[in-house]
């Protein structure tokens, strides 16, 4: 019995301390650049030692390609948590709004994974390609939501290729050029704050998505903060450890 719980305890370490060396990597990772970042840097910061990174992940590039599957494991759950709180008996135009605006709400809302992967598409070790090649099964629902609206309106067709590239341009937009949209709402007689420069980004976006699919008033999405739309589901940072 004792050994078993130590096997446990042991097994339990051993994930906490992957889950630390992910943070820390994460955080470097977005705040310096995958590219600035070593593993002694990372080793440094975590307070654990060099040839105990090298342990756990063997390279710096694995530590990446851990958090990519942790990113993937939470939009996944996040996904899946918009899906069921999508109201029933609802027409295809308001599930697909509703479902664009809580995804892309959560986007700029928590920053670290959209700065994550801004950077790895600068990197030259094919980072957001191995992002891209594992996000076929989180596609699945938006693209079920699209069919069934191009379905009901066969003569307002969406292409949902676009409608995620302009999720993605925006958040980019929101997460990674901060000061250049915060600046647009403080020229003249506006003086937005922070957070007010970031709703009225998200109210751009918002208009767009009114507009495409023809959402009727009673359906917008009006919130006072963005943490209003936001769902509490375990955020990407503790996935490991919260599994652990």
């Amino acid at each position: 019995m004792t050994e078993k719980k130590q096997g446990r305890r042991s097994a339990k370490d051993a994930e906490e301390t992957r889950f630390q060396i992910m943070t820390v990597a994460a955080e470097m990772f977005c705040d310096l650049g995958y590219e600035r970042v070593s593993l002694r840097n990372i080793s440094e910061k975590a307070g654990v030692s060099h040839s105990l990174i090298r342990h756990h992940f063997g390279s710096k590039e694995k530590i990446w390609h851990s958090i990519s599957d942790c990113l993937h494991s939470y939009f996944q759950s996040y996904i899946s948590k918009i899906m069921q709180e999508l109201p029933k008996d609802i027409t295809p135009n308001i599930s697909i709004y509703l479902f664009s605006m809580r995804l892309f709400t959560n986007m700029i809302h928590s920053r670290r994974p959209m700065q994550l992967l801004s950077d790895s598409v600068r990197q030259t070790d094919n980072l957001v390609d191995y992002f891209i090649d594992n996000v076929g099964d989180l596609e699945y629902e938006i693209n079920m939501l699209a069919d069934q609206f191009n379905d009901a309106n066969p003569d307002n067709i969406v292409n949902i290729y676009e409608i995620k590239w302009q999720m993605i341009m925006y958040a980019n937009g929101a997460v990674c050029l901060t000061p250049f949209m915060e600046s647009t709402w403080n020229e003249g007689d506006m003086k937005a704050t922070s957070e007010e420069a970031l709703m009225k980004h998200w109210q751009m976006f918002n208009s767009q998505m009114i507009s495409k699919f023809q959402v009727e008033d009673e359906w917008v999405l009006n919130p006072s903060c963005l943490e209003d739309l936001i769902y509490d589901v375990p955020c990407v940072w503790k996935c490991n450890h919260d599994q652990a």
